[in-house]
């Protein structure tokens, strides 16, 4: 029985993140930061003491100083992250209904099998455990991969995948649901970065870690002819009148608990006091009938 598509190369994105970790490019991590603070917010709004917390994959710790934690494990593939386990959320190393909390900062994107981390996750949480998660979307560098797809179709007559399919907003909640979490949430913050260049973007994410590694990319070096081009087409259709050129980072916010008998549940169909006509001061009218009429 065949498993999930391999969309990444875990192997080389390790290898990136750890050459971007060794660079230690000043400000390099700003998305990452401003993630994690809008995590520690959301949290912030959960008036709760949380005994046993899973941080999977961050560079630094999250959690700790929440003062709503009273354990934190940090989960990684990477050692030179300091983690507490070495480890994958794609396999979780962690008992059925161990832990309290578990939250994701910028690391889902690249799971070849993100429903089955779900998944898991939804299974290591105790009842009415919460799940905490952002990670990249869908319009996430769409101005990088508009203009590597026309330089490539324009010189070579085919085009590579350098940019990932991220998921969309939509996709996440239902992968949520799917996963059988309660109470589902998704949302999503669309960042506009401006640099004086797409090779400045490139530089950069090269410096965070986010370079190319789809499992079907080219393994040939990139053509200069084609970078070149695919600065000129950046700069003509995602330009401001100053010069200095936008990229889009699309992070989605997703938010789950595993289910428990004090949550609240929809209400059974026919169950209402009143009717909806009542409720909003308007006559109700037969199926056909026209407003008005």
């Amino acid at each position: 029985m065949s498993g999930p598509p391999r969309i990444f190369d875990p192997i080389l994105a390790d290898m990136h993140r750890q050459r971007a970790l060794v660079a230690g490019v000043a400000g390099a991590d700003f998305l990452e930061r401003l993630v994690a603070e809008d995590i520690v917010e959301r949290l912030a709004t959960v008036k709760r003491q949380f005994a046993l917390a899973v941080e999977i994959g961050s560079r630094r710790p999250v959690l700790a100083g929440t003062g709503q934690v009273d354990r934190v494990v940090r989960l990684d593939r990477l050692t030179a992250t300091g983690p507490s386990v070495v480890g994958d959320a794609e396999l979780l190393p962690f008992r059925p209904g161990s832990l309290d909390l578990v939250v994701s900062i910028l690391s889902l994107h690249v799971a070849n099998d993100l429903p089955g981390a779900l998944a898991q996750i939804r299974r290591a949480l105790k009842p009415d455990g919460l799940f905490l998660a952002a990670f990249l979307g869908g319009d996430t560098l769409t101005e990088l991969r508009q203009g590597f797809a026309a330089a490539e179709a324009e010189i070579t007559g085919g085009a590579s995948p350098r940019v990932a399919p991220f998921t969309d907003v939509r996709t996440a909640g239902s992968l949520l649901q799917r996963a059988g979490f309660a109470l589902p949430v998704a949302d999503f913050d669309s960042h506009t970065v401006r640099y004086p260049s797409a090779l400045h973007l490139m530089h950069d994410l090269r410096a965070m870690g986010l370079t190319n590694t789809l499992m079907e990319r080219s393994r040939r070096p990139l053509r200069r002819a084609v970078l070149t081009r695919t600065l000129e087409v950046y700069g003509e259709r995602f330009a401001d009148a100053d010069g200095r050129v936008r990229a889009t980072f699309e992070v989605i916010s997703v938010s789950g608990w595993a289910p428990h008998e004090s949550q609240q549940k929809p209400l059974k169909p026919g169950s209402a006091h009143m009717r909806l006509a009542d409720a909003l001061g308007t006559s109700e009218k037969p199926a056909g009938e026209k407003a008005g009429g």
